[in-house]
């Protein structure tokens, strides 16, 4: 078979594994079915191309083929939703070896975590702690990877690099007029682009060094909004059940806050962290993914929001008296949009027509660049009457970004909906761009405090 047949298979691999109740085993025999359907084919004179489909339409619906697994096989899907395997697949001991690695792991961090807020102040920490969570999930998803030695000290390296420019640098900082210092923007931009240059180096341990295939960075993509979800879920319950307990001490005569500054979160922070990826691990293959199915609730939402933002920056009366607030919102404003775009991406069957949930997309996207495209003017307005800054160039530089992959995002998702082009050439522009967002978060890390003399 072909170079390209076998990277269809092996995208429709990839959907049928999201699928629920389908294992390793279920989804060997659907390939291998597959597999034999398109040798047949192609025998009886089809090329591999149209084979591939008239086989992938004679599987049926997968999502019906899924439902019907689930019937069959609903005892086997309660277990695995209540993470007990099934008996005799040799999954049990793997599975709680797993869990007390995440825990070990887990405790690590939290020394190293409980060590510097002992040890550094609380602008050091802060610069510091994405070096103790982010390097956690990182090493875990190494080891479950088997990413090789020379991989695991390229990455190792870089992060050790970035840990002595953010470390050594000499950020200036800005007195305050009640006394006190605060971080200049150089500082500032540096906490807050460095989190995003270590996820795109877990990104490569996830992918266990084949960062270049484009099915492990879309896979990444989902690993990382169930993360977001599942961690929201478990600070929510731990909220409450540390308010609870607060209370209750308190009532007591007992007062927790101090335990709960100085024990409770350094170790129940990269606790919580590391559960919900192994929680993403677990589930991945079993239940529906959450954070694309939210995608279907936000979009529209998000469609309204800037609609009633685009009307009200052309109709207002203070679109000419925007500052630098306008920068940051607007950058929210287009992450929050991509965010929903990968989501939702990231959950569509490749095989199915355009619908009207992707119009629904196509137009979100045509709202943001108008919404964009208006306040852009504004934004080089302001730069060029009141000159270049750290935060201004690093917000400009970003929103240019965002810009160019939602303008080419808009342009391929109107072919696909308009059945000129593919889903395929929509989701290949997606993992094709993310490494750029790592680039632009190492150059503000490492380039701008040289540029704009750390002030």
């Amino acid at each position: 078979m072909s170079v390209d047949l076998e990277a269809q298979i092996d995208q429709w691999r990839g959907f049928v594994a999201r699928r629920p109740a389908m294992t390793t085993d279920d989804i060997v025999e659907m390939e291998d079915h597959l597999r034999n359907q398109i040798a047949d084919l192609a025998a009886g004179g089809l090329a591999e191309d149209e084979a591939f489909l008239v086989a992938v339409k004679r599987m049926g619906n997968l999502d019906d083929v899924s439902r019907e697994f689930a019937r069959e096989h609903s005892e086997r899907l309660w277990r695995q939703l209540v993470l007990i395997p099934e008996p005799g697949t040799g999954v049990v001991g793997s599975r709680w070896r797993d869990l007390g690695l995440v825990i070990g792991v887990a405790l690590l961090a939290g020394i190293a975590l409980k060590i510097l807020v002992e040890s550094l102040d609380e602008f050091a920490l802060i610069r510091n702690v994405a070096f103790v969570l982010v390097p956690a999930v990182a090493g875990w998803l190494a080891y479950k990877r088997r990413v090789s030695w020379r991989v695991a000290a390229v990455l190792t390296a870089v992060a050790a690099a970035l840990v002595l420019v953010v470390n050594l640098y000499p950020f200036e900082m800005v007195p305050l007029p009640g006394g006190g210092e605060d971080p200049g923007m150089t500082a500032v931009l540096v906490v807050i682009h460095t989190p995003v240059v270590l996820w795109m180096l877990t990104a490569v341990a996830y992918a266990g060094g084949d960062w270049r295939s484009h099915g492990r960075r879309m896979d990444f993509v989902r690993f990382t909004g169930e993360l977001a979800m599942y961690l929201a879920l478990i600070q929510a319950g731990a909220g409450v059940l540390i308010g609870l307990s607060v209370g209750v001490w308190n009532l007591a005569g007992f007062d927790l806050e101090p335990y709960l500054e100085n024990w409770i979160l350094p170790f129940g922070i990269p606790g919580a962290i590391m559960v919900a990826a192994w929680l993403v691990e677990v589930k991945m293959n079993v239940v529906e993914n959450i954070a694309p199915v939210l995608t279907k609730v936000f979009t529209p939402l998000a469609l309204v929001m800037l609609v009633a933002m685009f009307a009200v920056m052309v109709l207002g009366d203070s679109f000419d008296a925007v500052d630098r607030n306008l920068l940051i919102l607007m950058d929210a404003v287009l992450i929050l949009v991509v965010a929903l775009l990968l989501y939702s991406i990231s959950a569509h069957n490749p095989m199915e027509p355009a619908g009207v949930f992707d119009w629904l997309q196509l137009g979100l996207v045509v709202a943001a660049l108008a919404v964009d495209a208006i306040a852009l003017s504004a934004m080089l307005t302001r730069i060029a009457e009141f000159g270049w800054t750290a935060n201004k160039t690093a917000a400009l530089g970003l929103n240019l970004i965002l810009l160019a992959h939602l303008a080419w995002t808009g342009w391929l998702t109107l072919g696909f909906v308009r059945r000129t082009g593919t889903f395929h050439d929509v989701e290949r522009w997606q993992t094709r761009y993310l490494p750029v967002y790592g680039l632009w978060a190492a150059v503000v890390v490492v380039a701008f405090p040289l540029i704009f003399s750390f002030a």
